[in-house]
């Protein structure tokens, strides 16, 4: 969000799902799509072998995309942001940027050009470890392209430079004109099914929903009118690494989770138990009793997707409505149910008679939402925002004509290593992910026989030499620890991850990745860098 919305005015996914079929280029950088983006994945592969698409993948594992890839690139973890401007570097010394677009629909050009002179591909070869061939090779790909496609997602921001990196794509994608068209674009993929709409609705320390800040005198009056209020604080919330960090020290003395088990989710786990411990006050709202919410003083238990009315937001911008199939168990109540219920104890004005009362109102104060309710939701089975009035069918492509912010701004950025490097105690980098059969930390998955089948136990991928040099074999017990703590699990011995680099999925509670990651905060988004961090890898006892 931070970074596209620096560059384009708007943080969101600027194309449409539907359009990756038709792309005859794509960049598919820090995102394993076929295992965590599955249906996005497959569009990706229809378009190899129906519409000869040419996939250039960056990852340090070679992911399943990889067999559908035109050309793979290895990058040194952490070193994303050099392979980025070092693609640059070649589409403008090849003399294939979009110098019309890049003239009429941007600004700060000049400054990133010289910036990126230093990024020659023998340099980044140096620096990310990928032949310099491939990145002249790469690059040709995407600067050649009628129209190229960007994808990526948590491999890009889960770093101490997560905001720059994503500022690079930008950049990526106005040297080559890819804005503003069909089959285009800068497509962050978001993690979970309504990640996009939260942060629609507001679910961001600064903002009121649709990004209208809180900071903005003119914004506090309009949602203080509209919520019957006399005035609202211009003082922005804490993003979640925050308020774990003032619990830790004792300034924030309560707090209230939603659908979020952060005792396996968070970086450094040992951390976030002990500020969780020093709450006064600790509420968890959730379907199941998790390792989090076993911990609440109070659990209030909500209806799953299934068993409640609404919409979700999804990655594409588009709105579509959920209807509920079952009733929930016990005295589970939707999630709006117990908010309001909660507002209403606390405050006067929270009398929603349902869902479709909350939409109305969020249509009333939203204006990408303006033209969104449920009957026409009903009638046309989704809408993508902005959707500014009722008249008007929805975007599929963001930024055709104008950028939100008027022109797409260039931002120099430059390479930084991660916090935390490889040493003689801890020499192996460690990174963390998803498997396909899991989900996030398991809540629902591991309860899943047959998805539990597939994937019921936790993997330490290492590389053969690694392997060898370690004297481990294949489905060993291995110990891997980090100045953090420390885990045990089942070696997979395979070529999936380079020599030095080791994979751990961060699903399994009995061996939980997290209890390792760096808590390392990217300084403008304050996301950790779960995605590089120092750890030394031995055979159990």
């Amino acid at each position: 969000m931070a970074g596209l919305a620096t560059s384009f005015g708007s943080g969101a996914m600027t194309n449409s799902i539907a359009e990756i079929e038709d792309c005859p280029a794509m960049l598919v950088i820090g995102s394993n799509t076929t295992e965590n983006h599955p249906v996005i994945g497959t569009v990706m592969r229809r378009a190899v072998m129906n519409k000869g698409a040419k996939i250039v993948v960056a990852d340090p594992r070679e992911i399943p995309l990889v067999q559908d890839a035109a050309i793979y690139l290895r990058q040194r973890p952490g070193t994303d942001l050099a392979l980025i401007n070092g693609l640059i570097h070649v589409i403008l010394r090849d003399g294939l940027a979009d110098q019309e677009f890049i003239d009429s629909r941007t600004e700060g050009f000049e400054a990133v050009k010289e910036s990126i002179d230093k990024y020659d591909p023998a340099s980044v070869e140096k620096i990310t470890g990928i032949p310099a061939a491939d990145i002249e090779a790469a690059a040709r790909i995407l600067g050649e392209a009628e129209r190229a496609g960007i994808f990526y997602a948590m491999g890009i921001t889960q770093h101490t430079v997560g905001t720059d990196n994503v500022k690079a794509l930008a950049n990526l994608a106005m040297v080559t004109g890819n804005v503003g068209k069909e089959s285009a674009g800068v497509n962050p993929l978001r993690g979970q099914n309504n990640v996009q709409g939260a942060c629609d609705m507001g679910a961001l320390p600064g903002d009121f929903p649709a990004y209208q800040k809180v900071a903005n005198p003119e914004m506090r009056d309009k949602f203080a009118a509209a919520w019957g209020l006399e005035s609202i604080s211009e003082s922005p919330g804490m993003t979640l690494t925050e308020m774990m960090a003032a619990a830790y020290e004792g300034k924030l003395k309560a707090m209230y989770i939603m659908g979020e088990n952060s005792l396996l989710s968070d970086p450094d786990v040992n951390h976030v138990r002990k500020a969780i411990a020093n709450l006064e006050f600790f509420v968890v709202q959730d379907i199941f009793l998790t390792e989090t919410a076993e911990v609440a003083d109070v659990v209030f238990p909500s209806a799953c997707f299934a068993e409640k009315d609404g919409t979700f937001t999804n990655t594409e911008r588009r709105v579509q409505r959920i209807h509920k199939a079952v009733n929930p168990p016990g005295q589970a109540w939707p999630d709006w149910k117990v908010l309001a219920e909660l507002g209403g104890r606390l405050a006067e004005g929270w009398a929603y008679d349902g869902p479709e009362a909350i939409m109305e109102e969020i249509a009333s104060v939203t204006p990408s939402y303006a033209g969104i309710n449920y009957g026409r939701l009903k009638k046309l089975g989704g809408l993508h925002w902005p959707c500014p009035d009722e008249e008007h069918g929805g975007t599929c492509v963001l930024h055709v004509d104008n950028f939100a912010r008027g022109k797409g701004l260039f931002n120099v950025v430059e390479h930084v290593e991660p916090a935390e490097l490889p040493d003689e105690a801890y020499p192996f980098t460690m990174t963390t992910g998803r498997v396909l059969y899991q989900y996030h930390t398991g809540t629902m998955t591991r309860r899943s026989a047959g998805l539990e089948d597939m994937a019921p136990e936790c993997l330490v991928e290492v590389n053969p030499a690694d392997a060898e040099a370690l004297g481990l074999a294949d489905g060993d017990m291995v110990k891997v620890s980090s100045r953090r703590g420390e885990i045990e699990a089942k070696a997979w011995v395979t070529d999936r991850v380079g020599q030095g680099v080791i994979f751990v999925p961060f699903h399994y509670a009995e061996a939980a990745a997290n209890e390792l990651t760096n808590a390392a905060l990217d300084p403008i988004s304050k996301i950790p860098e779960l995605k590089v961090c120092a750890v030394n890898l031995e055979k159990a006892a």
